[in-house]
């Protein structure tokens, strides 16, 4: 895999004592064009936001910012115990207009490089989250579109077992599994169905309620 380095100058050390990531959040860019007027913008001192990869159409990488330092990606936001998640984590930009499917050689580019940032940092595939994951009614990327159930079949995130539990503990469940944002019910329930069951509409059910016991049995952080 080649990566091609872009220099972003918005990044700065981890905070907290953190000395590596325990996650990485995918995003998308939300704009057209291709992966270059996404860069431009992310090296831009005057926008301070940054990644530390984009993933192009084709299947080309670009580095932004080295892994050991902290980039802007996520903003205000949550995930298990944490709530600085730019010290947790690397960040992943996806170009992409936010409408479009990921084409085949941007998902391939995208799992290799996934492979090789959980097996240098030791990050487990539960650790791989959207940022609608971490910042719940703020963010919905990287979309309905992309498919998260590919990257499980190759063990690069996780995907629930179909089943059914008691909704009125769904929260509980949400929870244990990494959605701790401060938001209410609805709000995590569409996060959660964004990512698990793109298109469910409707009241909270028992599958939402079972999807979610399942990873938090199976994956707990």
């Amino acid at each position: 895999m080649r990566i091609a380095d872009r220099p972003s100058p918005n990044h700065g050390p981890r905070r907290g004592g953190v000395t590596r990531p325990h996650l990485i959040v995918l995003h998308y860019t939300a704009m057209r064009g291709g992966p270059g007027p996404a860069i431009k913008r992310l090296c831009d001192p005057a926008t301070e936001v940054s990644c530390h990869y984009v993933v192009g159409e084709t299947g080309d990488v670009s580095r932004l910012v080295p892994e050991e330092h902290r980039a802007w990606h996520a903003g205000a936001g949550r995930w298990g115990p944490w709530d600085d998640i730019n010290s947790r984590s690397l960040g992943i930009e996806l170009s992409n207009d936010a409408v479009s499917p990921f084409p085949a050689p941007q998902m391939d580019a995208l799992e290799a490089l996934l492979a090789d940032l959980m097996a240098r940092h030791d990050i487990a595939p539960q650790g791989v989250i959207g940022h609608s994951d971490c910042a719940p009614g703020r963010k919905i990327d990287p979309g309905t579109r992309f498919d998260w159930r590919r990257l499980a079949q190759s063990r690069l995130t996780v995907w629930p077992e179909c089943r059914h539990a008691d909704p009125s503990d769904f929260h509980d469940h949400a929870t244990r599994f990494g959605y701790t944002a401060a938001v209410d019910d609805t709000t995590c329930l569409a996060a959660f169905r964004l990512r698990f069951r793109p298109g469910a509409r409707g009241p909270l059910d028992a599958i939402d309620a079972g999807l979610a016991a399942d990873l938090a049995h199976r994956f707990p952080l």
